[in-house]
């Protein structure tokens, strides 16, 4: 009897061991085969202030905040008095507005008929960005503009280090502002600082320098040599990036000083370098200090994407097999989206950059390109995509998110709005999504998309639908000294009625 118990349970045994590794790996197969559930959306048209056009600040702007509360520009009814020379969406005054639980507020300018930018929100709504002041600066004939700051509804003129113009880039929870401000010494390279990405949106006539406001006072950040730096990027723990001549002598390749990345932290500014080339900037600063952004290699013809921290200092993330790739945007995991040329150096298309692997995000069904503009704490993507190169339609905005592939956003829609989700420039942690619309006749207007819960069974048949229609083949043209291709003014950072996806 004895013999018989321990052969029965080592029989039982070994069935068990047998088993359970067809019932795991069935159990695995069923679960890659899952298809991921996707989200349906509420788009929202923000509005507008009396005129046609809105829109939201773009790239590397935090838009909508972790409450929901998003920040725009919006037109209003009046005539812009400086037209033909108009700083903003197109020849109508247009001002700041904040978008919460349905209603658009206007945040108003700087006395007078004056147009205000915000371009950062903080979680506790408080934003910042730039104010014409009604003055027109007399070393170059056009409109001064100077940072201003929106607290408990009201507007502060930030002021300036003695020249006539500021620009304020980003706030964090303590209410720490960057930016940078002219001061009385002339310059004539100041009007190039922050090329090709945060150049001024205003000609400009003497030093910019980077500054820090907090309490209400304006520090001067210094430089790396130069005369001239901007301040991008400030987190919640007072560290700062941005970016700033080394010297004062122009380049060939570029006609300006050398301009290096920096970070700076309790004083320091520290020199985060180049990948080899003349040229640097910085797209993202995350809460652990970690700097993303691009750099020129040697010869300044093509521009990497690069990752920095104290510990490991500057790592090239490289291509897609392109010879160019461009950073937007990174989480605090250190996960980076961006675009990057493939093979031949002809299409482009989205990335996201982990664990040390760039993966190729491809692009929405009927689209030859694409280009990740932001992701998020939860790893979803969100981006634009586009035929040809990119100076005609049709646009979309997408999604990318659970190991993908890309989604149209225009198929996770609710039906019921008139609007084209053409492009999607932020998402927040709350999966919320910061965009741009496009009406019937033409106008351009900023949108959020919120979720409203999973997919029905007739939004996952529309899914399935489009993914089955191939990319087209046609190939478009992007040289590498313009990936990204970037335009003028405050085109840079904001979505402009022309259509162009690349700016």
């Amino acid at each position: 009897m004895k013999f018989e118990k321990w052969t029965c349970l080592t029989l039982l045994a070994s069935v068990v061991a047998l088993v359970m590794p067809f019932g795991v790996a069935a159990q695995e197969d069923a679960m890659q085969n899952q298809k991921p559930k996707h989200h349906m959306y509420r788009l929202i048209d923000v509005g507008t202030l009396g005129g046609p056009l809105s829109g939201f600040a773009s790239p590397s702007s935090v838009t909508v905040n972790s409450g929901g509360i998003g920040t725009a520009i919006a037109d209003t009814s009046n005539p812009d008095p400086n037209s033909p020379n108009c700083p903003g969406l197109d020849c109508f005054v247009a001002h700041a507005a904040e978008w919460h639980n349905g209603t658009l507020t206007d945040l108003g300018a700087l006395p007078g008929v004056n147009s205000s930018f915000p371009f950062w929100i903080n979680d506790l709504g408080d934003e910042v960005g730039i104010s014409e002041n009604g003055l027109i600066d007399p070393l170059t004939g056009s409109p001064e503009i100077v940072a201003v700051y929106w607290k408990y509804g009201k507007i502060i003129d930030l002021g300036t280090f003695g020249g006539n113009a500021s620009y304020a880039n980003a706030i964090n929870n303590d209410g720490q502002i960057v930016g940078e401000a002219l001061n009385t010494i002339p310059d004539s390279y100041s009007s190039g600082i922050g090329f090709p990405v945060y150049g001024p949106a205003f000609p400009v006539a003497t030093q910019f320098r980077a500054f820090l406001w907090q309490h209400g006072v304006m520090h001067d950040l210094g430089t790396l040599g130069g005369n001239d730096d901007e301040a991008i990027f400030v987190n919640n723990r007072g560290q700062v990036a941005g970016v700033s001549y080394t010297n004062t002598v122009a380049n060939p390749s570029t006609g300006l000083p050398t301009q290096d990345p920096f970070f700076w932290e309790d004083g320091k500014m520290v020199d985060i370098g180049t990948l080899g080339g003349t040229n640097g900037g910085v797209r993202a600063l995350n809460s652990h200090g970690q700097v993303v952004g691009y750099s020129n290699l040697a010869g300044d013809s093509v521009t990497h994407a690069f990752l920095w921290d104290k510990k490991e200092g500057l790592r090239d993330l490289g291509s897609l097999g392109g010879s160019s790739s461009f950073a937007s945007w990174m989480n605090d995991k250190g996960e980076v989206a961006g675009l990057s040329s493939l093979p031949g150096d002809q299409q482009i298309h989205a990335f996201l950059w982990k664990n040390g692997v760039m993966i190729d995000l491809g692009v929405p069904p009927a689209k030859e390109s694409s280009k990740a503009l932001s992701i998020n704490a939860n790893g979803q993507i969100v981006g634009e995509s586009w035929i040809g190169d990119g100076s005609v339609g049709p646009f979309a905005g997408w999604l990318w998110e659970d190991s993908g592939p890309i989604v149209d956003l225009n198929q996770l829609v609710l039906p019921g709005s008139d609007l084209t989700v053409v492009g999607a420039s932020f998402v927040n942690d709350r999966g919320e999504i910061a965009g741009e619309g496009r009406l019937p006749n033409g106008d351009s207007r900023a949108i959020l998309l919120i979720p409203d819960g999973d997919c029905d069974d007739a939004c996952e048949d529309r899914i399935a639908a489009s993914q089955s229609n191939p990319p087209i083949a046609h190939v478009s043209s992007m040289p590498n000294n313009r990936m990204p291709a970037m335009r003028g003014g405050l085109a840079r950072r904001f979505h402009l009625p022309s259509g162009e996806p690349n700016k």
